[in-house]
């Protein structure tokens, strides 16, 4: 009841903002006539559960700017139930704030999406993925719930085609909806062209989808590689992703480059005319190919992301390719062992280091979120 409750409130709260916004105003779900709105408050009713939202071109976490740090746990929704207390546990202990959860996720002969390859909710994995979310909504920790067309390496090619897509959509917000402290990858790597790509005609119709049942959720697609000009203003303007997503190059030049890289991004908004921001959300890892990042570059990366103005960062992680049954695994799968046990020593020291990032950087770094 506390939970239909909340999405109602939320709801109506977008309705009256609309309402009394001049002719012509567009609005999202992210910024209302100038006003953020965060759930909180309506009316002398308070409103539980964590918060996330965009203000002045960062992350917000119940109204308090936060560079979000956090990590890949892509497995999660095969995990053991202790194994995800225990992952859960060190995430807070060490000052992380979000984690990234495939929802057609289906590695090592172990398939634990949540919705099958016509969109439809798959059990018992979608129950999982709402009972991650919620007990992750009560410890304050921010869940990315990705889907993906796939491209074979992580399953079967899944949800070819918009109406199997745009299923997915519906069932996965519809499960989730009544929890504010997770956002949505409509299509990881759109644009490269294998079983993944989904245009963007394909994202904006998503995109509404995703605004019909909830329009307050924040939404983005993530882009392999780094995005060009065009791209952007279709993400911006076309899509309107609430937050652009861009897996950087996985090469030992890339960690020097972040600062720079982010720096254009916000250029290029300004000019383009809407700014929103820049978060990092699959960078490089190791066990990828044959440059093994250490310590050092993943602090290189998150600290020129952050210098540049882009509000979070992810220390990916994933199979050692090449290796004997690709161990470790990582978060690729985690039925065996956590996540913190998996993680190898540059991993570890790096991970020691991230929580001390996480508060925002300063306000003169930071792009406004426009229309």
């Amino acid at each position: 009841m506390v939970h239909a409750m909340r999405w109602f409130v939320t709801v109506l709260c977008v309705f009256l903002a609309r309402e009394s916004a001049p002719a012509g105003t567009q609005l999202t779900g992210t910024q209302l006539t100038g006003t953020q709105l965060t759930g909180t408050q309506l009316t002398g009713t308070q409103l539980t559960g964590t918060q996330l939202t965009i203000r002045d071109g960062r992350f917000a976490i119940d109204g308090s700017p936060v560079f979000l740090v956090g990590m890949s746990y892509y497995g999660a929704l095969g995990a053991p139930e202790a194994v995800i207390r225990s992952d859960l546990d060190q995430v807070e202990r060490r000052g992380l704030r979000w984690i990234r959860v495939w929802a057609t996720w289906s590695a090592f002969e172990n398939d634990v999406s949540a919705v099958d390859g016509e969109g439809r909710a798959r059990e018992p994995f979608l129950t999982r993925l709402r009972r991650l979310v919620e007990e992750c909504d009560r410890r304050r920790i921010v869940v990315d719930v990705t889907l993906s067309r796939g491209n074979g390496v992580a399953g079967s090619p899944r949800l070819q085609g918009l109406e199997a897509h745009r299923r997915a959509v519906e069932t996965i917000v519809s499960a989730l909806k009544e929890h504010r402290n997770w956002y949505l990858d409509l299509s990881n790597e759109r644009n490269i062209r294998d079983k993944r790509f989904t245009s963007f005609r394909d994202l904006e119709a998503l995109r509404e989808t995703v605004r019909s049942i909830d329009p307050l959720r924040l939404v983005t697609a993530s882009h392999g590689g780094d995005i060009d000009r065009d791209d952007l203003a279709e993400y911006l303007k076309a899509v309107r992703v609430d937050f652009i997503a861009p897996h950087r190059p996985r090469d030992s030049a890339s960690p020097a480059m972040t600062e720079s890289k982010t720096r254009e991004y916000i250029r290029w908004m300004r000019e383009i005319g809407r700014e929103v921001p820049v978060h990092y959300q699959e960078p490089f890892r190791r066990g990828y190919g044959e440059w093994e990042p250490r310590a050092e570059d993943y602090l290189t990366d998150v600290r020129g992301a952050r210098a540049g103005g882009a509000a979070g960062w992810c220390l990916h992680n994933g199979e050692t390719r090449g290796a004997p049954g690709g161990r470790p695994r990582r978060s690729f799968d985690l039925r065996e062992k956590g996540l913190f046990d998996e993680l190898d020593v540059e991993e570890s020291k790096a991970v020691e280091k991230l929580g001390e990032l996480s508060s925002p950087r300063s306000p003169g770094n930071a792009g406004k979120c426009g229309q």
